[in-house]
């Protein structure tokens, strides 16, 4: 039986969401960052009208504030992690018409960089909560990586998934023979450089997302001190010249933190049953880049919500989220 990752536009049964349990990771904006997270959190329940949610807690403590911060139909739960990035570290959903799996990988702390105790095994103890199957991969690897259609066409950066701090024994043609097997790749857009700074060697879901099938959707810089004006164009042009439409969505431009230039991005949105939550930043071009998004997504509100304590830490809502597709979405 061959199973494939579908697209996260498919109907959802629910998500996970990580919630920040670890001040040290928000020196200067912990409760902001509690706050922003538990905000999207209720966005994407959407009063009923999306998917169910389980926002995932380290502790105890943790979990008795985020449930003060979240609507009652938000469900909270306690599991020891380290960080809230669970498109990294948690299971990943594979179909084949009503059957389904999760996929457990290796983690190592995005190459050995920030390694936290709970991450390396939050994947397994969060699949369990289900009665899938569970398909063990002993190799390094993130969700936040690649994108995918939901047909088998897969987006990622040489820069990540190339690195030798990840997995130094296997190259392009290893990597692409992995995915085939376990996420029912069977073509890979291979873009090259992510975000300036981003923490995670250049995570795709930071720079480039489908919106459809066969569209990728990749800011376009419209100042020009854009930090990532080059990283832009240069995957606008690998993605036409491997046959794939390009939608380009405005970039929030240069956003600092004390003088550095952090990689704050419109693309790492998520898609959810109800509603389509898109970090903004409180930039010229937050409202244009909701509004270039809207036409992918008829019958799902189109959500900005401000991401700034979040990304302190690293990333934004695809990265802190996990969602489980209904059996039998394409």
């Amino acid at each position: 039986m061959t199973f494939r990752m579908p697209a996260e536009w498919a109907l959802h049964d629910w998500v996970w969401i990580g919630f920040p349990s670890n001040a040290a990771e928000w020196p200067d904006g912990f409760a902001g960052a509690q706050r922003e997270i538990a905000a999207f959190a209720d966005a994407v329940h959407a009063d009923g009208r999306g998917e169910q949610v389980r926002l995932v807690a380290a502790n105890e403590a943790n979990a008795d504030i985020a449930k003060s911060l979240v609507g009652p139909s938000i469900v909270v739960q306690t599991e020891r992690h380290g960080d809230i990035w669970l498109r990294d570290t948690g299971p990943i959903c594979v179909a084949n018409g009503a059957a389904r799996a999760l996929v457990d990988f290796d983690f190592n702390g995005w190459g050995g960089k920030y390694q936290m105790p709970g991450d390396e095994d939050i994947g397994a103890r969060l699949a369990a909560q289900s009665d899938l199957t569970v398909l063990r991969q002993e190799w390094i690897f993130e969700g936040g990586a690649v994108d995918t259609d939901g047909t088998g066409l897969f987006v990622t950066t040489e820069q990540c998934l190339l690195n030798p701090n990840r997995n130094p024994a296997l190259d392009r043609c290893k990597i692409e023979t992995l995915l085939a097997g376990s996420l029912g790749l069977s073509d890979m857009l291979w873009l090259g450089e992510g975000l300036m700074n981003d923490h995670t060697d250049g995570h795709v879901d930071n720079l480039a997302r489908f919106v459809a099938p066969g569209v990728l959707g990749i800011p376009e810089a419209t100042a020009a001190d854009d930090p990532n004006a080059a990283i832009y164009a240069d995957a606008r042009d690998r993605a036409k010249a491997h046959g794939v439409e390009v939608a380009s969505i405005p970039s929030p431009g240069r956003v600092e933190v004390d003088g550095e230039a952090i990689p704050a991005s419109y693309m790492n949105f998520y898609v959810g049953n109800a509603a389509v939550i898109v970090p903004i930043y409180g930039r010229p071009n937050d409202q244009a880049a909701l509004d270039a998004l809207r036409p992918f997504f008829p019958g799902r509100d189109i959500v900005g919500l401000r991401s700034d304590a979040i990304l302190t830490g690293g990333g934004s809502f695809h990265c802190s989220s996990q969602q489980m597709p209904s059996a039998g979405t394409p």
